[in-house]
Formats: structure tokens, C-alpha cells, sequence
């Protein structure tokens, strides 16, 4: 299969550049799988909408403030974009104008914080060695929501509250597991009111997850690796609910990702792992078997899955739809759910 075999034209003011005025308020476009029938509804019908003994899995990872701004001896700008901690005092960082980031030079950043770079890792990946430890409390303060590229603004303080869930728990991610951003306390409220089950995975985010498919072949295709981890609780609400046949909706391609990893000979994997799995047309799934999720960029690994989950031709009326009846696209915008 070819990736070009999964691209739709996409009205540039059809990029969500905003979350919707009021959480919990998107349009969620409601698909039947087996015949790619969709309806039109709101976020608000959701807890409506799924069918009692469903159990369904959030992930929780919260987006580390990831992005911070320092200045070179000579006074340039320079973008430090927070990946790993390695040890207490040093980071890997991605860091733009890399050609000039050379070994030993050094910056300074907000709260005087000093910092070098110690190592030159890849083309803009930099081991940077800090006067003082960096920890996710430093990031809240002085750092900055890694808006994806495709949200042409900077971000804003209301972005440090749209851009996470309610639930968010576990720091983490450079990217919101945007699907979560749709749910409120009063919609998750009406999920226990109707006696609907839900858990908690942990996956954070890579930058991968922007990273564009560069294969012609979806086959040829290298997947990033990502972090997750499941509790004792959750594999067990899991493993009972297939035991019993009962529906898995999969809250986003995170939870979609980490479950279908996470199963090995009828059990769900517990503590942390990783998982580089990549899901396409042809893929037989083993425990999700209703997912929902935002509308994802053309020619990405994310519609390739949801492909691979509802049917390629499903997917593509479906798409041509949304597009037809002003659907918002991507991290901000509307929501689908597929049964």
C-alpha cells in the first residue's frame, strides 16, 4: 500500500487554530464500522452513545511545558525543546538554528539557570549539561505548550489548560492525546451515572507522532518508539472485560496503540514498556474494538490505523464527509466515534 493512498484535500480554515469556545462542545461524527453509515451528533450525546458493559480506556499522560527560550553569549534566541532527562543535571534537547549549537556553547535561560551543550547527538539534537537540576516544577514555569506545527500561533495561557485533559496525571507527553481534550467532569460524570466502566492506561506522546511517513510504501515505514505503562487495576478491568466478550472503546490512538501492544497470550502486559507498533489495513485487532478519536492529518501513521480499524473506504466517504459539513480537523478540532 502506498501512502499517498491515504491523503484528502483539507481546506486550510478547516485546521482547527483554537479548541471550541466551551470543552466538551465538538461535533462528534458517529460511524458504524460494518457499513460506514455515519450520523451527525455533539460531544454532550456521547455518554448516550455507548452501549452499557463497555469499558472504556483513557490515557492520562499529561504534556511537559517542554518548549524554553535562552539566549547565547552573543544574545541570539534560541529554542530549547525539553526531550529526556538523562541524569539530575542534563538533558537530551532539540534545539533550533542547530548548525550553530556547537559543543561547550553556552546559554542562558529564564530563572538564571546556566546551561551548555556537552554533546552533538544528531542534526539538531543536543545533550545539554544544566547549572541546576530541571525538573517538570522549572518546565511549568518557565516553559511553554508544544503547540503542533500545523497551529500557526504561539501559544497562550489558555493553551496550559485546553491543551491537557481533566484527567490528565502523568507527565510525559510533547503532545496532547488530543482525543482526551474532548471530555469534561459533567461528560465523564454521565459515563458513571449510566454505570459505563473506564480506565487509565499511561502513554506519552513522542515527537514522532508529527513525524510524516516519508516511505511510499506504509510498509517501509519506521515507527518512533513511545513509553507506556498499565496498572494492575486496568489489565484487569481489561482482561475481564474480553474474557466476557463485552466492548473496549479505546479513547484515542494512544490507548489504541498501548492496548494492542500491551496483549501477549490472552493477557495484558502490566508496568512500564514501550511500544513502536505500527497498525495498517490488515491488522486484526485483539482487544479494541470501538474506538474514538479526533480527525488526523493526511498521509500519517493515525489514518492509516483508523483505516486499518473502520475500512479504508469507510474512512475515506467518511472524511469526505466531515469535510463537506464543516468539520474541524486535527489536535483542536472535532471528534469521531467508530462502533
Amino acid at each position: 500500500m502506498k501512502i499517498r493512498e491515504f491523503s484528502f484535500n483539507l481546506p486550510p480554515e478547516q485546521i482547527a487554530q483554537h479548541p471550541p469556545e466551551e470543552r466538551g462542545t465538538a461535533k462528534l461524527m458517529v460511524m458504524d464500522r460494518e457499513n460506514g453509515q455515519v450520523s451527525h451528533k455533539n460531544m454532550q450525546d456521547f455518554p448516550d452513545l455507548i452501549e452499557p458493559g463497555t469499558l472504556v480506556i483513557f490515557n492520562n499522560s499529561r504534556v511537559r511545558k517542554a518548549r524554553v527560550f535562552a539566549f547565547s553569549e552573543h544574545g541570539g534566541k534560541v529554542e530549547f525543546f525539553f526531550l529526556k532527562s538523562l541524569e539530575e543535571n542534563l538533558w537530551l534537547c532539540m534545539v533550533s538554528k542547530a548548525k550553530k549549537q556547537k559543543t561547550g556553547k553556552k546559554f542562558s535561560f529564564p530563572g538564571d539557570l546556566k546551561g551548555v551543550i556537552e554533546e552533538e547527538v544528531s542534526s539538531n539534537h543536543r545533550k545539554v549539561r544544566f547549572s541546576a537540576p530541571v525538573d517538570d516544577d522549572y518546565l511549568d514555569i518557565h516553559g511553554h505548550i508544544p503547540l503542533p506545527p500545523y497551529i500557526k500561533r504561539e501559544d497562550s495561557k489558555d493553551d496550559s489548560e485546553r491543551y491537557q485533559s481533566v484527567f490528565s496525571k502523568e507527565t510525559g507527553s510533547v503532545a496532547a492525546p488530543t482525543a482526551s481534550l474532548h471530555f469534561t467532569d459533567e461528560i465523564l460524570g454521565r459515563l458513571k451515572e449510566r454505570g459505563i466502566e473506564t480506565a487509565f492506561i499511561t502513554l506519552h506522546v513522542g515527537l514522532g507522532t508529527f513525524e510524516p511517513v516519508r516511505t511510499e510504501s506504509i510498509l517501509d515505514h519506521e515507527m518512533h518508539e513511545e513509553q507506556f505503562s498499565i496498572s494492575d487495576e486496568t489489565a484487569d478491568k481489561v482482561e475481564k472485560a474480553v474474557r466476557e466478550g463485552r466492548p473496549v472503546l479505546a479513547v484515542g490512538t494512544t490507548s489504541v496503540r498501548t492496548l494492542e501492544s500491551a496483549w501477549v497470550d490472552g493477557k495484558l502486559q502490566r508496568g512500564e514498556n514501550s511500544t513502536d507498533i505500527f497498525i495498517y489495513p490488515g491488522y486484526e485487532f485483539k482487544v479494541v474494538n470501538r474506538m474514538f478519536t479526533n480527525f488526523h492529518t493526511p498521509e500519517s501513521t493515525l489514518l492509516v490505523l483508523v483505516s486499518a480499524f473502520a475500512g479504508k473506504d469507510h474512512i475515506d466517504a467518511a472524511y469526505k464527509e466531515a469535510v463537506e459539513k464543516g468539520y474541524m480537523f486535527f489536535s483542536y478540532g472535532d471528534a469521531m466515534l467508530m462502533k
